[in-house]
């Protein structure tokens, strides 16, 4: 058993979905600042998001750090929205991924889109954007 240094990352993969390149780099900077994450995956769609998932279900003995274990994920976005997301990623990643916590960072400032998240089963929370250290911290 590897012995975790406090220099080590709290997790190795994450993700941000967002179809905003600005607001994804700029959380990627900060999750990597922070010494958050090893790896993070950027997606602008909901779509390439839920594909890559898909592609990495699909490839047999995967190392489970390559899944991303918390999923930052906005709610408005063209197509598909976040609240989209959150159904179709519960109907792929079935009952093998039941860790994975999915973190709503949004501007929305909409009860109703509140209130939506929350029906996620793997939503544990709603953050406004941008994300900060205090809200990696606290996660």
């Amino acid at each position: 058993m590897a012995i975790k240094k406090k220099s080590d990352p709290k997790y190795h993969s994450v993700m941000l979905i967002d179809d905003s390149e600005i607001d994804n780099f700029i959380n990627q900077k900060m999750i990597e600042g922070c010494g958050f994450a090893t790896h993070v995956y950027t997606h602008t769609s909901v779509k390439s998001a839920l594909e890559f998932y898909q592609n990495l279900l699909r490839v047999e003995k995967i190392s489970s750090d390559l899944f991303p274990k918390i999923i930052f994920l906005d709610i408005n976005m063209p197509f598909m929205d976040g609240l989209q997301f959150l159904k179709e990623f519960d109907k792929i990643a079935g009952t093998k991924h039941q860790d994975v916590k999915i973190v709503m960072l949004s501007t929305s400032m909409n009860p109703k889109d509140i209130e939506e998240s929350e029906k996620g089963k793997r939503v544990t929370t709603f953050l406004n954007k941008p994300l900060t250290q205090a809200h990696l911290n606290n996660l």
